[in-house]
């Protein structure tokens, strides 16, 4: 690669974050997200929730776009009632990173969605989420670990050859997969640990969180598709 590409990486928008001597709103990301960015060989840009008629705009200034872990997705996205077990609904994210979803679609921006970036780009799609699986969250506030094993012939299988064990942590997966996505990982127990797009622009989503390990090889992946 002759240049760093630009990644735009989704964040949270959270009240009374305290730091310092101080607490105030703020938009935050776990640092994992940049290093993993920069490690890969990319430049890590942050993007805040904002309008969701801007992100077309947003988009056009980057080479890629991650789409980060978070809350889980208002279930009325995919025409479902809420189950108990979901949690409360981030209206203002889901409205911007989808927005980001589409916007990248359109103009063939390469990206990744982590986690509930996968479970988006899924729902953005015409997808549908299972609301709560057991067994892929073990202890709150810290990830596990278990196999993933990835589909031959899929562009998962082409970075990461082999099954891996990844750190997770999530409590909802996908159901119907969204219009032309295939899935491209399972987990042991059947669950979808990723999905893609087969052709066009390289999009892929995956259930884990890459930020927390240190396999480099799906996040290289995307930044060799966004070098400009």
């Amino acid at each position: 690669m002759s240049a760093r590409p630009l990644i735009g990486i989704s964040t949270y928008a959270e009240p009374g974050v305290r730091w310092g001597v101080w607490q105030l709103d703020a938009v935050l990301l776990p640092a994992g997200y940049p290093r993993l960015v920069r490690r890969a060989g990319g430049l890590a840009a942050m993007l805040p929730p904002d309008a969701p008629e801007r992100a077309a705009d947003v988009v056009a200034r980057l080479d890629g776009l991650v789409v980060a872990g978070g809350p889980d997705v208002e279930p009325v996205h995919y025409g479902a009632a809420p189950d108990p077990r979901t949690g409360p609904p981030a209206r203002e994210r889901d409205a911007w990173e989808l927005a980001l979803i589409g916007a990248a679609l359109d103009r063939g921006v390469p990206l990744l969605g982590i986690c509930r970036g996968m479970q988006l780009l899924n729902v953005a799609l015409g997808g549908t989420l299972v609301q709560h699986i057991d067994g892929h969250t073990e202890v709150p506030g810290a990830f596990g670990r278990h196999p993933v094993k990835p589909v031959p012939g899929t562009r998962y299988a082409a970075a990461v050859p082999e099954e891996t064990s990844v750190p997770t942590y999530h409590h909802q997966s996908v159901d119907r997969l969204g219009e032309g996505l295939v899935p491209s990982a399972y987990a042991e127990d059947g669950t979808v640990e990723a999905v893609e797009l087969p052709t066009g622009a390289w999009t892929m989503g995956v259930q884990w969180h890459p930020e927390m390990a240190e396999d480099l090889r799906v996040v290289r992946a995307l930044i060799v598709s966004a070098a400009p």
